[in-house]
């Protein structure tokens, strides 16, 4: 079962599909090939920039790799791609030049245990950045982020739908999502 939920300028659909956890994924053995996935990010001049940003607030984040254009008049040297994880999770970003900018068609949503996390990262992504309706953000460099506290999700899948739709009517409503006011939605619906 999903169901739509529809934010300003953003439309949600919430499946409850089961996800296998990570111990039931398959595990490679030697000599197979497992496909990888890495988010790519493309900026005009700000690769590195951004890089170091992100890596900075999250754990478990570091940068892997620069590599630099081949030596051409035009960019001789400078930085071309820059990989990095956060969370563990793989990015690559690309200095390409101004021409396609981020959208919000595109968004990296981080997930947190506390509200606590909820509000470090908020701040932290929103510095130079712009804040948006229902836990969304633009960050300095121009990229869309949504950030939830997991007790969001863990309501929403309350097999309640009066409380599952009081938790989307008060989501709806904010721009940093407070767990208490989903809290309080979901226990006065």
């Amino acid at each position: 079962m999903s169901t739509a939920v529809t934010c300003p300028d953003h439309v949600y659909i919430t499946a409850r599909a089961h996800r296998p956890s990570i111990t039931q994924r398959p595990t490679p053995t030697k000599g197979s090939i497992m496909t990888t996935f890495t988010t790519f990010l493309w900026f005009d001049t700000q690769a590195l920039e951004a890089a170091e940003y992100y890596t900075s607030i999250f754990e478990d984040s570091r940068i892997n790799q620069i590599r630099h254009y081949p030596s051409s008049p035009d960019d001789a040297g400078s930085i071309m791609t820059v990989d990095f994880e956060l969370g563990g999770r793989a990015f690559t970003a690309l200095n390409a030049g101004p021409g396609d900018p981020f959208t919000d068609a595109m968004s990296i949503e981080v997930r947190c245990d506390s509200q606590d996390e909820v509000d470090r990262y908020w701040n932290q992504l929103t510095d130079g950045g712009e804040e948006k309706p229902c836990g969304w953000l633009k960050d300095q460099f121009g990229v869309m982020w949504q950030v939830f506290p997991n007790l969001f999700f863990e309501l929403l899948d309350d097999p309640d739908p009066a409380k599952s739709q009081a938790v989307s009517a008060a989501m709806l409503k904010m721009r940093k999502i407070e767990s208490s006011e989903l809290q309080a939605a979901f226990d006065n619906a």
